[in-house]
């Protein structure tokens, strides 16, 4: 099974387009909204939930982990990928090398958390994979709480949206990188106020793309998690609340079991 994690609901966006893309495997997926947002966190907190979240995973069965949040793929990924042998995916760089490809005046815009827009990692890969670029980045810490709280559609946030994105506006970029997986919630206010020439790249879709085609690549690793095909989709949270289960219904397009656990 495919092992997904992520610090709230945003990661839901990753297993929903993995569901899409990838239908013959099998997902698990955690939500830590009990200690959402980890952008806010120290990196040695960070790693030590995200080892909590893989080592959930791992004993529920997953064989590949895929690291849906922002912020835990630019601080722990590396720390992971020491101390476990399961594969592990992060849902920056396949972000990145997408950012890199679309771009056409070389002028690259990264929104996320502050932990994530803090480590460096975005422009320090999108540098790798085109030189020359030029990377501007905007920590945007209020979105993430509002998504949670299901005001993706409020008056507040837009205001909110406006004031993160008129930087990156000046700075005449003509692609943008969704840099957190809550943000393709945002998608329909964020394309009008960075403006309509602009490419968005969802790190929740090239995620997906990535994961299929790392699979493609693995036919041990494929052969695995198809032994699981048929097996129940399950979804576990370490709180919820009535706006969590709202949102989960809206990102999946039907009703979401979601399983409450302590890790």
């Amino acid at each position: 099974m495919i092992g997904i994690f992520d610090s709230g609901v945003g990661g839901m966006t990753v297993a929903r387009a993995i569901e899409q893309l990838c239908p013959q495997y099998p997902l698990l997926y955690f939500g830590d909204i009990a200690r959402t947002p980890y952008g806010s966190k120290s990196p040695e907190t960070i790693i030590g939930y995200s080892r909590n979240n893989t080592d959930f995973l791992l004993e529920q069965g997953a064989e590949l982990i895929v690291i849906a949040c922002n912020s835990a793929s630019s601080t722990a990924s590396d720390a992971l990928r020491s101390h476990y042998q399961a594969p592990i995916l992060d849902v920056i760089t396949p972000a990145t090398t997408r950012a890199a490809e679309v771009t056409a005046n070389g002028r690259i815009g990264v929104i996320g958390t502050r932990a994530t827009i803090k480590s460096g990692i975005y422009p320090q890969k999108i540098q790798e994979a085109r030189s020359g670029t030029r990377v501007f980045s905007a920590a945007c810490p209020l979105l993430v709480p509002l998504v949670e709280e299901g005001w993706g559609s409020r008056r507040e946030t837009k205001m909110i949206l406006r004031r993160y994105l008129h930087p990156l506006r000046l700075k005449q970029i003509d692609t943008l990188v969704l840099g957190c997986t809550h943000y393709p919630l945002l998608k329909h206010m964020i394309g009008p106020r960075i403006g309509k020439r602009v490419k968005l790249i969802d790190s929740s879709v090239e995620m997906a793309v990535h994961v299929r085609n790392f699979l493609d690549q693995n036919e041990q690793l494929r052969q695995q998690l198809l032994k699981t095909t048929g097996a129940e989709n399950r979804f576990f949270v370490s709180d919820s609340t009535d706006a969590v289960q709202i949102t989960a219904a809206k990102i999946f397009g039907r009703p979401i079991k979601l399983e409450k656990i302590n890790v």
